[in-house]
């Protein structure tokens, strides 16, 4: 008996489930119609959904209210939004509804905080953490805030050096630091120690001889970043509780240290069977941080955490169509999609990051083995497996032109764009998908419009230098 692609998905997973629902035989995204979408804009399409930013802010901001009432904490919970993971305009300003800080990692970054000033949709009192490796440019830019009258700057120092740089560009006043610690990276990393931050061993001589007898520096924060994410595993806790140990070393010599920012995100969904329990991870967060302070004698730190995956990436989704289906062995059958996968979801090349992969229509038809290939002339422009190695299945069509098949790729709204490089050149010269952002008006109704049309010709030759600027 003949299976849909509808009856394989309902008996694998838990289905319909938030954020995806079927009627008629098509895929809805956060109850929008994917099908009405492609047929007012077309494809390939790229979308950002803003509610969700919100729902997701809230969601751990709630979490960690719970957390410190339950546990009698005393310290305050401060939620950043990376902005490296998505500069977009309409992303950031959605973040500022929800009374989040900002965490920057270059020189340009602070001149998108100067605009949001500019705009009057940020004030001199934001807290502003500045972390990554601190060019002069970037350094100048922190500066130059500082001099202006922004009261909440952190200065997440990376290496030995970098205050002694800042120092001087400081007019007046005491400028906020923090340290970033070093940490010890996965085991099957191809090296030991990160290249970023300073070496556990050497953070207490650094504060005795740079900062605890400098009147124009305050230390506020210890900062350490685990890049696979905050994970229920002994690498993670590990790291944690080193963390949390240099920070009960350094507060007992510095009295004006009083946040410990335990960078590194949260995960978001990247495969229909999910499991991630946030309420108890918060918790154990919270409840650990309270314990060894209690235990140590020291008060409760504000906790800081920089969400940007989480916060952004399940706002975005990619649609494709089918161009052609090659039969190319027995074994092997292809789509052919409408643009390229490497150049507009990189992070399915570069890392091979797993994403929701869905069809928007055809639920009800017969489903096959499938893989994915992209429309650049790279051996490397496909997909052909989910998380956890699963083969992917998609509904049976035969011929793409009078079997139309659209499908989608969710969870994308992080970091794709400026790794891709938004807006430049592509590879091959594959244009880069129409952008609709879909938001809630002042009514609480959905609105959508178009960010950015498809790539033009023109736009890729004036790069190039065939067509005047």
């Amino acid at each position: 008996m003949k299976q849909s692609y509808f009856e394989l998905i309902d008996q694998t997973y838990y289905f319909p489930q938030p954020g995806f629902d079927i009627e008629n035989g098509n895929l809805y995204f956060n109850n929008v119609s994917l099908k009405h979408m492609i047929d007012k804009y077309g494809t390939p399409l790229k979308i950002s959904y803003l509610p969700r930013i919100g729902e997701q802010i809230k969601r751990v901001k709630n979490l960690f209210s719970k957390s410190i009432k339950a546990n009698g904490y005393k310290g305050k919970y401060n939620y950043c939004y990376c902005t490296k993971s998505s500069h977009f305009s309409f992303i950031i300003k959605e973040v500022l509804k929800y009374g989040v800080s900002l965490e920057t990692s270059s020189s340009y970054d602070l001149d998108i905080i100067l605009k949001l000033h500019e705009e009057g949709l940020i004030t001199k009192n934001i807290k502003l953490v500045q972390n990554g490796h601190k060019t002069d440019g970037y350094l100048q830019k922190i500066a130059q805030l500082h001099n202006a009258g922004f009261k909440n700057l952190i200065v997440v120092l990376d290496s030995l050096h970098e205050l002694d740089r800042l120092l001087p560009l400081i007019e007046s006043g005491t400028i906020q630091v923090g340290i970033r610690m070093a940490i010890d990276e996965e085991p099957q990393s191809a090296y030991y120690t990160s290249r970023m931050g300073i070496r556990p061993a050497d953070v207490m001589n650094f504060y005795k001889e740079k900062i605890a007898d400098n009147p124009k520096v305050k230390l506020r924060m210890l900062h350490y970043f685990v890049d696979s994410g905050i994970k229920d595993t002994l690498y993670y806790w590990g790291l944690f509780q080193k963390g949390l140990n240099l920070y009960v070393e350094l507060k007992k010599q510095c009295e004006s240290l009083s946040a410990f920012n335990i960078g590194g995100g949260l995960p978001i969904r990247n495969n229909l069977g999910f499991e991630y329990d946030y309420n108890y991870i918060i918790n154990e967060i919270v409840r650990n941080i309270k314990d060894t302070c209690t235990s140590e004698g020291i008060d409760d730190p504000d906790i800081f955490t920089e969400f940007g995956r989480y916060t952004v990436g399940e706002s975005g989704a990619i649609i494709f169509k089918t161009l052609e289906v090659k039969q190319q062995n027995d074994a092997e059958l292809w789509y052919i999609i409408d643009n390229s996968l490497m150049t507009t979801i990189p992070d399915s090349w570069s890392i091979f990051e797993k994403f929701i992969l869905l069809p928007v229509n055809n639920w009800d038809k017969e489903y096959s083995k499938v893989n994915i290939g992209g429309i650049t002339c790279d051996h490397s422009d496909y997909y052909n497996t989910e998380d956890l190695n699963q083969q992917v299945f998609l509904p049976k069509i035969k011929n793409a032109d009078e079997e139309p098949l659209y499908m989608g790729f969710f969870h994308t709204g992080a970091y794709q764009d400026s790794i891709s490089g938004y807006g430049g050149l592509k590879h091959c010269l594959i244009p880069a998908p129409k952008h609709v952002v879909i938001e809630r008006d002042e009514n609480g109704l959905l609105r959508d419009y178009l960010f950015k049309d498809e790539q033009k010709v023109e736009d890729m030759l004036r790069i190039l230098g065939f067509l005047d600027k």
